[in-house]
C-alpha cells in the first residue's frame, strides 16, 4: 500500500509527467501541443484564403498566402508530432498499452475515424454540389496522368506491406515485421513525394490552381486534405519504426500497431474513393 502511494504522488496524483510540464502549474492535466496544432490548422486556412487574395485582389503580397501555407503546416505538423509524442510515447515507452487500455485504444481510434469519415464526407459533399449546379465545363489539365496511376499503386501496395508487417510481428517474426513496416514507410514517404511533384506540375505548367474555378477549390482542397492525413500517417508508422527497433513490439504487445493499421488503411481507402470521384470523375465529365 505505502509503495502504491510512493507510486502516485511521484505521478503527480495521477497526472502524466510530461503533460504537465508542458502546462504552467496549477492547470491540471492539460498541454501545450494540441493548442499549436490547432493554431496550424487554423494558419492553413488563412494561408488558402490570402493566396486566393492575393492573385485575385491587389490587397496583399502573393508571397502572403504561399509563405503562411508552409508556416502554418509546419506549426501543425511540429505540434502534432508534440501532442503524440508526449501523449502517447512517453508515457507508454516502457509500460506499452496492452491489457484493459488496449481496447480503450483501439475504440477511440474507432471513434476518430468515425469523425475522419464526417470530415472528408462534408468535402466530397461540397464536390457533388458543385458537379450538379455550379460546374461550369471547366478546362482542366490531364488528371489521369501516370504520375497519379503509380501514386495510388503506391498507396495501396503500403497497405499491404502494413498488414503483413502486422501479420510478422503476431507470429513474433521481428525481422521479417520490422523490414515490412520500414518498406511501408518508405511508400508513404514517396506518396507525399509524389502528391508534391504534381501539385508542382499543375500549378507551374497547367496553370491549375485554387483559382481554377469551383473545381479547382474542391480539388485542392481535397486532395491537400488527404495529403495531410498521409503526412500524419507517415510520422506515425516513423515513431513505431523506431520503436520497433527497440524492441518495444512483440506478438503479445502491440496495440499501437494495431491502432495506426487502423488509420492508414482508412486513409487509403479515402484515396482510392477520391481518385474514383474526382480524378476519373472529372476525367469522364470533361
Amino acid at each position: 500500500m505505502s509503495l502504491a502511494k510512493d507510486d502516485a504522488s511521484d505521478d503527480h496524483g495521477g497526472h502524466h509527467l510530461p503533460a504537465v510540464e508542458d502546462w504552467p502549474r496549477g492547470f491540471g492535466e492539460a498541454s501545450w501541443w494540441p493548442f499549436i496544432a490547432a493554431l496550424g490548422v487554423g494558419g492553413i486556412y488563412v494561408g488558402a484564403a490570402l493566396f486566393i487574395m492575393g492573385n485575385t485582389h491587389d490587397v496583399v503580397s502573393p508571397l502572403a498566402g504561399p509563405a503562411v501555407l508552409i508556416g502554418s503546416t509546419g506549426l501543425f505538423l511540429g505540434g502534432l508530432y508534440g501532442w503524440l509524442y508526449h501523449a502517447f510515447v512517453v508515457n507508454f515507452w516502457e509500460h506499452g498499452t496492452e491489457g484493459h487500455g488496449a481496447g480503450t485504444l483501439r475504440f477511440a481510434m474507432l471513434l476518430f475515424l468515425g469523425t475522419e469519415v464526417a470530415t472528408f464526407g462534408a468535402g466530397f459533399v461540397y464536390y457533388f454540389f458543385i458537379r450538379s449546379g455550379a460546374w461550369a465545363d471547366p478546362v482542366l489539365p490531364h488528371l489521369l496522368s501516370p504520375l497519379i496511376l503509380i501514386n495510388t499503386t503506391i498507396l495501396i501496395a503500403s497497405s499491404f506491406t502494413l498488414h503483413f508487417a502486422h501479420v510478422a510481428l503476431r507470429k513474433n517474426n521481428r525481422k521479417r515485421f520490422i523490414r515490412l513496416l520500414g518498406v511501408t514507410l518508405l511508400l508513404g514517404i514517396i506518396f507525399i513525394g509524389g502528391q508534391g511533384l504534381e501539385y508542382y506540375e499543375f500549378l507551374v505548367h497547367e496553370e491549375f490552381s485554387l483559382q481554377t474555378g469551383v473545381f479547382g477549390s474542391a480539388f485542392y482542397g481535397l486532395t491537400g486534405l488527404h495529403g495531410l492525413h498521409v503526412s500524419l500517417g507517415a510520422i506515425l508508422l516513423a515513431i513505431l519504426f523506431f520503436r520497433s527497433l527497440y524492441g518495444h513490439y512483440s506478438a503479445e504487445k502491440h496495440t499501437s500497431v494495431s491502432t495506426v493499421s487502423m488509420y492508414w488503411h482508412f486513409v487509403d481507402i479515402v484515396w482510392v474513393f477520391l481518385v474514383v470521384v474526382i480524378y476519373v470523375g472529372a476525367e469522364v465529365t470533361v
